[in-house]
């Protein structure tokens, strides 16, 4: 029997079920790709459509098609010389081929897909990101990388490319496409049959249609009884998962996705707490952010005892207490964000929150929660450059810091300067509050006096001052000390 996922693969875009937003931007990106020349990342879960999509969109626009798979070893070598060639305008046939928007057919354009874009790394694949990356940026066909984790890609990449998310496809997209394969293939079904198939692949459509393959195996009719696919080993999604938590789910049914998840419940509640406010009203996130701090309380303790049996109550809280803070469900779709904490690494993000929380005299959740955004928002990439540089003096950040803060590079000119700005002011800051306190510490602290018997003395202040002063002090202010103490203080800073 032939594959039913080849042999029903979609081949136009509007045949794609599940995902009509990212859809209709696959098609725009394509039909305006003269205007901007930019790459497309196509990302999502496995089975949701991604490379069909592409395959359907080159067939709807006339396209030819160079596809490097996962079964090529993708060195910067082979990028070079395959893919390379065809996003310079090469032809399958080798002749060169033009750029519509500068005088060419708009028909001899090729489409450029590399597939798991974001496994391309490691050993048999030493160059290769760089490669991509290069070959995006200066490009002169449309290409398009398909990829399940966006964020697992380099920042650069991303940034050079569209991004269009395939999100997991619901059961109710896929049981219409179970319901079309069996009417083309004269199968009888039952409904119920085709639902089970559907819930057990979590989102799933290639999962799906190869399973309703096997339960018609040498049948002319399919019922519940011969669909026999267990519940399948696979991970949640992220992004599914907080559709669950934020708007759909029951606080039992997010607490089970939640353990479906492959993130640590520290990682979890960062997710949840980055995206709440996106989809929340002030008075659900104000339930919601009771229960997130009591996960950030066991989280706590997990770190201070190292017991990671704590970090059910964490999950508790931050999964099933978020989805009962809710009033019902919300529709709509957002756009989920990277929690603010990445790509920097924890212990980063640690040693700056705890540097405002003891700058700032609160704790730190609150400066977590509260303040570090706040901060992250008015300093964006530096700017102001001014309040960014008061920023760095008040809290006394280095250049990982400040570029965790700003979101910029740690290690570019604009930082460093910004660094060496804000050490300069914190001097002055220190010098100016200190005012004679260091210079004159000498004469100014009570220090017991050498002859004591006198006790006819009425306290004068000279007589006390005279025998307080060591001897070898002089009325010189470079004599008094004032210079050492200050050169101990810049070592100091």
């Amino acid at each position: 029997m032939a594959d039913w996922t080849e042999r029903y693969r979609p081949s136009t875009l509007s045949e794609v079920r599940g995902n009509d937003k990212a859809r209709d931007a696959f098609a725009e990106w394509a039909h305006t790709w003269d205007d901007h020349r930019e790459a497309a990342i196509v990302h999502g879960s496995p089975g949701v459509g991604k490379t069909s999509s592409a395959h359907a969109l080159a067939a709807d626009m006339g396209w030819e098609t160079v596809e490097l798979n996962a079964s090529d070893q993708r060195t910067a070598d082979v990028i070079e010389r395959f893919a390379g060639r065809a996003a310079r305008n090469a032809t399958l046939a080798g002749s060169a081929g033009g750029a519509g928007a500068d005088g060419t057919d708009a028909d001899a354009r090729q489409l450029v897909i590399v597939d798991e874009a974001d496994n391309i790394h490691g050993t048999h694949d030493r160059g290769g990101a760089s490669a991509i990356t290069r070959l995006v940026e200066s490009a002169g066909q449309p290409i398009v990388l398909i990829a399940n984790e966006f964020y697992e890609m380099s920042r650069g990449l991303r940034n050079a490319c569209r991004e269009i998310e395939f999100r997991d496809v619901s059961a109710r997209s896929i049981v219409p496409v179970l319901r079309d394969i069996c009417r083309k293939e004269e199968i009888e079904f039952e409904s119920d049959a085709l639902q089970h198939i559907a819930e057990q692949n979590r989102g799933d459509l290639r999962g799906a249609v190869n399973d309703l393959q096997a339960a018609c195996e040498g049948r002319s009719s399919v019922a519940v009884e011969h669909v026999v696919t267990a519940d399948r080993d696979k991970s949640m999604g992220i992004f599914p998962f907080l559709d669950a938590a934020l708007k759909e789910s029951s606080a039992e049914e997010t607490l089970r996705s939640a353990y479906a998840v492959d993130e640590t419940p520290d990682d979890l509640t960062k997710w949840i707490e980055d995206n709440l406010l996106d989809v929340y009203d002030p008075e659900e996130a104000t339930r919601a952010y009771d229960f997130l701090a009591n996960a950030d309380g066991w989280l706590g303790r997990v770190r201070a005892t190292q017991n990671y049996s704590y970090w059910r109550y964490a999950t508790d809280n931050a999964a099933a207490g978020v989805a009962a803070a809710r009033d019902g469900q919300k529709g709509g779709w957002t756009r989920y964000g990277r929690p603010q904490f990445w790509p920097s690494s924890d212990a980063t993000a640690d040693a700056v929150v705890e540097q405002i929380a003891e700058t700032s005299g609160c704790d730190t959740a609150t400066a977590r929660r509260e303040v570090l955004p706040f901060l992250q928002t008015v300093t964006h990439h530096c700017k102001p450059r001014e309040l960014t540089v008061a920023m760095a003096a008040a809290y006394d950040l280095d250049a990982a810091g400040v570029a965790f803060v700003t979101g910029s590079g740690e290690s570019t000119n604009k930082v460093e300067s910004i660094v060496e700005d804000a050490r300069e002011r914190r001097e002055e800051q220190l010098e100016a509050n200190t005012g004679n306190a260091f210079a004159g510490r000498v004469d100014s602290e009570p220090v017991p006096l050498q002859d004591t018997d006198d006790e006819s003395d009425n306290g004068s202040g000279a007589d006390r001052k005279d025998s307080a002063v060591p001897e070898n002090t002089s009325e010189d202010p470079e004599s008094t000390g004032e210079n050492d103490d200050q050169a101990g203080l810049e070592d100091f800073i």
